[in-house]
């Protein structure tokens, strides 16, 4: 079956959503710029509003320029034709964002205040607010600005904690404005709610494992655990609980749901057998490691006076898909072939009894930013798709996946 565009890959969460994104006067408000231009090139719809004091460290420029849209400054900013200014402003917007956001705007939104273009913004709007502080120390942890953290809480607004590090004042303490992608993965969060997947706990797995030789030497593969890390990404989007069992390959993890490291093949078996014990999924996409050496030495091989190389025997590692067996659990497995691809895969759903499986070539997929994937399905449906980079064949998994789960376990949107 060749490629078709019927299975194009859906656009990201992110995409063609309205965000206002609410920059204040501190000294990170130079970081509000790139997260300006991260959202921009995901498709966003952005809209900046900047306070007065903001303006002081960063122009209004600099977002026109990333954003290709005028910056709001005044109370009386975009009050033409059908525009209602901050009326509209809020009504339209998918998401607001307050980044980053001082002692000051935390205190005034906290009493309900309206003195500029942000605060009635913030008060008209019905879309979920997310307020990731920065500020000092002290300021962060002063009794005032604890009161009004809790008091925004308890109205629903979502507050992305600032982290522990070099602040402008020379000192080293909390109060310094998060990382972009927390913040991000917190918008996400609040878009994916309602989504197909709401509800429903995803396990995915990551990466290649190591098996120990010796204290410095293992058996390992070069999997990066794109492919986890795309598909955990594409399930949370789609609403999901989700939990990652990543192994030691995967060096940025997943920013979203929760994440469990583990080395080894039987420490990612165990911990795929816990979290699948609640599960809805699991998705199956490390890998993992089919063989271990009997034992571990503990200390460091050494080489001997002669040319003879020490023998490691091997032994078998669990098959993890072919053992997490449970009513209601749907399985997605992962084939790395060299040859007779279709063939070997389908052989492998029905001896693992998968609901799912995706089947790639070995050779040009592991390591790759991209993938030609084939979808294999339990009730005979077979899938080509064509080259994809991982992020949208993530997507197109996650989005075939959710019709074939069971009714009574899916959550239409």
């Amino acid at each position: 079956m060749p490629p078709t565009d019927r299975f194009a890959p859906p656009p990201s969460l992110l995409t063609g959503k309205r965000i206002v994104l609410g920059v204040t006067g501190g000294i990170a408000a130079y970081k509000a710029a790139d997260h300006a231009s991260y959202l921009a090139q995901q498709g966003v719809d952005l809209r900046v509003v900047m306070t007065a004091a903001a303006t002081r460290f960063v122009g209004p420029m600099t977002f026109e320029a990333i954003t290709r849209q005028p910056v709001y400054r005044d109370v009386f900013d975009g009050w033409a034709g059908e525009e209602a200014g901050h009326v509209t402003l809020a009504a339209s917007a998918d998401a607001v964002i307050v980044a980053p956001a001082t002692a000051n705007t935390i205190a005034r939104m906290a009493q309900g205040m309206v003195d500029d273009m942000l605060t009635a913004t913030l008060l008209a709007t019905q879309a979920p607010i997310i307020v990731a502080p920065a500020m000092e120390h002290h300021m962060w942890h002063h009794p005032a600005t604890r009161a009004n953290i809790e008091l925004l809480r308890s109205r629903g607004v979502t507050i992305v904690e600032p982290e522990s590090g070099h602040l402008a004042s020379g000192a080293n303490g909390d109060g310094r404005l998060t990382s972009r992608d927390r913040i991000v993965a917190a918008v996400r969060e609040q878009l994916a709610r309602g989504g197909p997947l709401a509800g429903r706990k995803v396990v995915v797995s990551a990466g290649g494992t190591h098996e120990a030789i010796d204290p410095v030497r293992f058996i390992g593969n070069r999997s990066s655990g794109q492919m986890g890390v795309a598909l955990a990404d594409a399930a949370f989007d789609a609403g999901a609980d989700v939990v990652s069992v990543v192994g030691p390959t995967v060096t940025v993890p997943p920013m979203v749901g929760r994440v469990e490291r583990c080395e080894s093949a039987r420490e990612m078996s165990a911990l795929v057998q816990e979290e699948t014990g609640d599960a809805d999924v699991l998705i199956m996409a490390a890998a993992v490691a089919d063989f271990r050496p009997e034992s571990a030495v503990a200390s460091k091989i050494k080489k001997g006076p002669g040319d003879d190389a020490p023998i490691v025997r091997l032994t078998r590692n669990p098959d993890i898909l072919a053992t997490v067996k449970r009513d209601g659990l749907f399985l997605v497995g992962f084939a790395a072939e060299t040859d007779d691809l279709v063939a070997n895969s389908q052989a492998k759903l029905q001896a693992k009894a998968l609901d799912m499986l995706v089947a790639n070539d070995a050779v040009a997929t592991i390591g790759s930013a991209n993938s030609q994937a084939t979808l294999l399905f339990a009730n005979g449906d077979v899938i080509q798709l064509p080259l994809l980079a991982k992020a949208e064949l993530a997507r197109v998994i996650v989005h075939q996946l959710i019709p074939a789960l069971p009714e009574a376990e899916r959550k239409d949107a």
